[in-house]
């Protein structure tokens, strides 16, 4: 969730490379296991650790189904964002019932759209058929990193004031966060990020100051042997200031602190014509890019 797209387009990203797994020690089945499960489980807290009020108000609700994470938000006020299905393929393989099961639960709760996330060694090998079937077509790729708690933190600069989010700060990290991911400042999903903020389910958030104004925001999530780099936000007037590669620092050292060995995340993948700031901070942050994953969407 460092960064999103609007890019689209239909086939199978590339797999891992075989260069980026020598590079970390690992083989593919335990960096998809890492990276996978570090994603579902902070989408599922996130979910989770809403208000119940915002719960019922944005009709949200989850499930863990065959391995993996379903969060449903049925009035999601971006538009479908929200409703995600991921960490599928790791303890069962994907099948056309899985596929069927979630467009039936996404339909039946009224969700505008589900996007389904699978490491691309996991899909079947008649994915493109299933697919088809199913009314689900290729949309923006992400690019998946991981990091070990051994690579040394890189510097980091800034003359802004880096610190964890106080019960105080919650409603500010919240609104900086909608506005630095361009999200609406709809209140109940305002409450979400709030309920984060305040160090709910895992998290423990942090913000950066120019004076007494929060301008920047960062959150991490610890609930397994990779902890989750899950969300971090400038306001348009403070980038470039030197907040995110601070997040990254202050995040690794806390990572270590909690006994993680691994550092997951993930942010829209470059395109021609498209950069992405946030990918290129990950990876001079000591962030491996592992592999490329699609998002894949269904729409009622």
């Amino acid at each position: 969730m460092e960064g999103t797209t609007d890019d689209t387009g239909p086939g199978r990203p590339p797999g891992a490379s075989p260069g980026a797994l020598a590079a970390l020690g690992l083989d593919l089945t335990a960096t998809v296991a890492l990276a996978e499960t570090a994603e579902a489980e902070f989408m599922l807290a996130l979910h989770d650790g809403a208000p119940t009020e915002a719960r019922r108000a944005l009709g949200m609700h989850s499930e863990r189904v065959a391995g993996g994470v379903a969060v449903v938000m049925a009035a999601d006020p971006t538009g479908g964002y929200w409703n995600k299905a991921l960490g599928f393929g790791l303890a069962a393989p994907v099948t056309e019932d899985l596929v069927a099961n979630l467009v039936d639960l996404y339909a039946t709760a009224g969700a505008p759209a589900m996007t389904l996330q699978v490491a691309p060694s996991l899909l079947p090998e008649d994915w493109d058929e299933l697919c088809a079937r199913h009314g689900i077509v290729g949309g923006s790729v992400w690019a998946k990193l991981l990091r070990h708690a051994d690579v040394p933190v890189s510097p980091s600069v800034t003359e802004l004031r880096i610190g964890t989010i106080g019960r105080d700060d919650t409603d500010a990290y919240a609104r900086v966060f909608a506005t630095g991911f361009g999200m609406p400042p709809e209140p109940h999903l305002l409450s979400m990020f709030a309920a984060a903020g305040a160090g709910g389910r895992g998290f423990t958030a942090y913000g950066a100051w120019d004076g007494d104004r929060l301008v920047a925001a960062a959150n991490l999530h610890v609930a397994g042997p990779a902890a989750a780099f899950c969300g971090a936000a400038t306001l348009p007037e403070a980038r470039g200031r030197g907040a995110q590669s601070a997040f990254m620092r202050v995040r690794v050292e806390a990572a270590r602190a909690a006994g993680c060995g691994w550092m997951s995340t993930e942010t829209w993948q470059e395109s021609e014509g498209a950069h992405n700031p946030s990918l290129q901070n990950m990876l001079r942050s000591g962030f491996v890019e592992v592999y490329d994953r699609r998002n894949w969407v269904w729409r009622p």
